[in-house]
């Protein structure tokens, strides 16, 4: 998971995630996001999101976020990459992200 802080008319660049797919929540302010299909259409699909507003990345595509407001934008991304062979130590994990051990074996257990 990651929070993204975007300033007024900040910009996340155009961007993949090749193993993950991203779920975005708008927590505070405007944001235009966008990702491209891919080929043959190469299509670009946009929406602006406001505040409560959820986003779905797909998988290996490029996408970007704007801030289109005149005040900050908070958002929440999760990825859904998580596993690795061998496992990343559920130490690490659970430190990193502020959990206890066990939630981390547990989503480990389903990779």
């Amino acid at each position: 998971m990651v929070r993204i802080d975007l300033a007024p008319w900040g910009i996340n660049p155009p961007h993949t995630h090749p193993r993950a797919t991203e779920i975005l929540t708008v927590i505070e302010g405007s944001l235009e996001v966008g990702f491209v299909t891919s080929n043959p259409d190469n299509r670009l699909i946009s929406k602006i999101l406001q505040k409560g507003d959820v986003f779905v990345f797909p998988i290996g595509l490029i996408h970007y976020q704007r801030n289109v407001g005149n005040g900050n934008v908070v958002a929440i991304a999760a990825l859904s990459s998580f596993g690795s062979k061998p496992d990343i130590s559920a130490d690490i994990l659970a430190k990193a992200f502020q959990v206890d051990k066990s939630i981390v074996q547990q989503i480990q257990w389903r990779f």
